[in-house]
């Protein structure tokens, strides 16, 4: 597949709205394991570096892979001397009582931008629509802090509830939801429908990212369109961002496949559409 770079004039700043970096020697990615050979080391700002150099990525934000505080704040420290982090999203434990406080805390760190709790891991699909969960979610709010639902189709109604409870609460749905692409026609529903259900809500955004992780391996350009496409009607160019996913997606993918592919599927967007998606919207919805 050949690699489209976004000409200047594309898109001004680009901006990559998910990805990770981590160190397996830290023990603490419950599912980080050996048999993952392709996951399973360091990786840092140097990998990335030349890739997002090739794609005409300027600055990235890292979400947490581990369900831990420690992790968060390894995180930071790494953004703190890295100037293409232009923001972490962590993970705090929001049922605590000391989690307002925590969350304060963080927040003091100008690159800390929001939390994920790893929904699709959690062995209550209803978890998030919790009411327990308001006084972090509140300290969210009062510090201009935002929310990743890492989620399937299976949790839409549960996080309708926590949307529509929490209306001025930014939140983004990564990975498109994580559709089973890889099932094609037999995966499309409820899918689809959840899809429409979230972007009614104003709160919720989206990510364009992980879409080939949940594609069979031998995924083209056409295999991703419907669900692209789907995307953009639903949420428009002024509610989606772009996300790498890197270095999951290389399970399935790699960087520079995954944005030529993003960008030929958005490329008959307008400029200013373009740009939104591929930067402003992760700039405004992070405040980077």
């Amino acid at each position: 597949m050949r690699v489209r770079r976004c000409r200047e004039s594309d898109v001004t700043t680009q901006i990559d709205a998910h990805q990770h970096y981590w160190d397996p020697a830290r023990d603490d990615y419950g599912w980080l394991t050996p048999d993952l050979a392709a996951l399973y080391r360091r990786f840092g700002p140097a990998d990335l570096a030349p890739l997002r150099e090739r794609a005409g990525v300027s600055r990235t934000v890292v979400v947490q892979a581990a369900a831990t505080v420690d992790e968060t704040r390894y995180l930071l420290a790494l953004a703190r001397d890295e100037a293409s982090i232009a923001g972490v999203v962590g993970w705090v434990p929001m049922l605590l009582p000391d989690t307002p406080a925590l969350i304060g805390e963080l927040a003091a760190q100008p690159k800390f931008k929001g939390v994920r709790p790893m929904l699709q891991d959690l062995p209550d699909d209803n978890w998030i629509a919790n009411p327990e969960l308001a006084p972090a979610v509140d300290a969210l709010i009062a510090h201009d802090l935002t929310f990743d639902a890492l989620i399937f189709a299976r949790h839409v109604a549960p996080l309708e509830i926590f949307a529509t409870r929490f209306p001025k609460l930014r939140i983004v749905v990564d990975h498109g939801a994580k559709p089973s692409v890889r099932d094609g026609a037999a995966g499309w529903q409820p899918w689809a429908d959840g899809i429409e259900r979230l972007a009614r809500l104003p709160n919720v955004h989206c990510k364009v990212s992980g879409l080939a992780t949940e594609a069979s391996h031998d995924w083209t350009e056409a295999t991703l369109q419907p669900y692209v496409a789907h995307l953009l009607a639903s949420f428009g160019a002024g509610r989606l961002m772009w996300g790498s996913d890197w270095p999951v997606l290389n399970l399935n993918g790699d960087y520079l496949q995954w944005h030529a592919v993003a960008s030929e599927l958005l490329g008959a967007l307008p400029d200013a559409q373009r740009d939104a998606i591929f930067g402003a919207n992760a700039a405004a919805f992070y405040r980077l």
